[in-house]
């Protein structure tokens, strides 16, 4: 008998938790600055954030969690979705930028003439929309089909991921790629023809990641309690016996692997109008290996946890950066360690441990 998707009670926490964040936009909206039940812009931009990352977190934990494949190079899908995005918001901008030109300001200040052929079309919302889906699943697509075909796992597949992620952003500091160097893209002004800085604008970006990081939600928990989910957990779990009752991992594990890539650059696509700047450090392997920790701080292997986890350890990063700065990789450290040793189920995997416990 195939599970059920969700519980009774866990659509109702869904269902509320979804209500109350689609809430905080409209107070922002509704109330003046001053008043009691008043949402700042700034808190609507972060929590919009922290959704873009658990949409990434919730992709890493279905390769992962579901799977047992460990990636230490989603960042670069990241980015990749945010950067497709970045450049039609960057001919969005039009003439207003600082030298007015038709060209953005790094490739007037560059001395370019022309966009190079890569960027033609890229004044079109639903191209881009297009390339954000595309970029990061051709990629996703075949490097893992040279890599699974080759058999690579374990170890030795986190590194290569590793080496990509590193290599894709050595490649796009580069001034020549035409991808804004280390400064990358910023300073957007519009989005299909409304100021991107405007409250109502950012209400609407937010509402939109909300209901995309729910809608993943619900297509990740279908995948996983189905066939196809329990496949992808023999998988993880038995892949010889797999392969010795006919079934051929290397299908499995490129669908996968490409449909988390895919969900990866959604979220680098959300981040980039929210955060307002896109640029190669979000490719560095720190930020791959800190979407691992978000995974393993909320419970992978649980679609949930990893949301939890990255809401989590950004709200904890947001108030170490503010008040000790120069103490946060730290504490990072630390609380990788402290999940290894004490929680390996993750903050989900204590809480049914103290569920259990209070059960007579």
């Amino acid at each position: 008998m195939r599970p059920a998707l969700f519980s009774k009670s866990a659509w109702t926490a869904l269902v509320a938790v979804t209500m109350l964040l689609a809430l905080l936009p409209l107070l922002n909206l509704l109330f003046a600055d001053g008043h009691a039940l008043h949402v700042s812009s700034y808190a609507i931009s972060l929590i919009g954030k922290f959704m873009c990352y658990a949409l990434a977190a919730l992709a890493l934990d279905l390769v992962w969690g579901y799977t047992g494949i460990l990636s230490l190079g989603h960042g670069v899908f990241f980015a990749l979705g945010g950067y497709a995005h970045g450049m039609y918001l960057m001919r969005a901008i039009g003439r207003d930028g600082v030298y007015q030109s038709n060209l953005p300001d790094f490739m007037v200040f560059l001395d370019w003439k022309a966009y190079p052929w890569y960027w033609s079309l890229t004044d079109n919302f639903w191209y881009c929309m297009a390339l954000v889906v595309l970029a990061p699943g051709v990629l996703a697509f075949v490097f893992g089909y040279f890599a699974f075909r080759s058999r690579i796992k374990g170890v030795y597949f986190s590194i290569i991921t590793q080496a990509m992620t590193f290599a894709f952003m050595l490649l796009f500091f580069r001034n020549d790629t035409g991808f804004g160097g280390n400064n990358g893209f910023t300073d957007f002004k519009r989005i299909l023809g409304f100021s991107i800085t405007a409250a109502p604008t950012k209400a609407a970006l937010y509402l939109i990641t909300l209901g995309v990081l729910v809608a993943a939600l619900i297509g990740c928990r279908w995948i996983v309690t189905s066939k196809l989910g329990r496949v992808l957990q023999a998988v993880r779990d038995a892949e010889s016996r797999l392969m010795f009752v006919g079934y051929n991992p290397l299908h499995f594990k490129l669908f996968v692997w490409t449909l988390s890539a895919v969900l990866c650059g959604i979220a680098g696509a959300l981040y980039v109008p929210q955060v307002g700047i896109i640029n190669p450090s979000e490719m560095s392997p720190g930020n791959s290996i800190e979407m691992v920790i978000w995974a393993a701080v909320g419970g992978r292997g649980s679609l949930v946890g990893p949301i939890l986890g990255a809401f989590t350890v950004n709200g904890l990063k947001s108030w170490f950066t503010a008040a000790f700065p120069d103490l946060w990789l730290f504490a990072l450290g630390l609380l990788f360690i402290l999940v290894t040793l004490f929680m390996p189920q993750g903050i989900l995997g204590l809480m049914a441990k103290l569920r259990r416990k209070e059960t007579p």
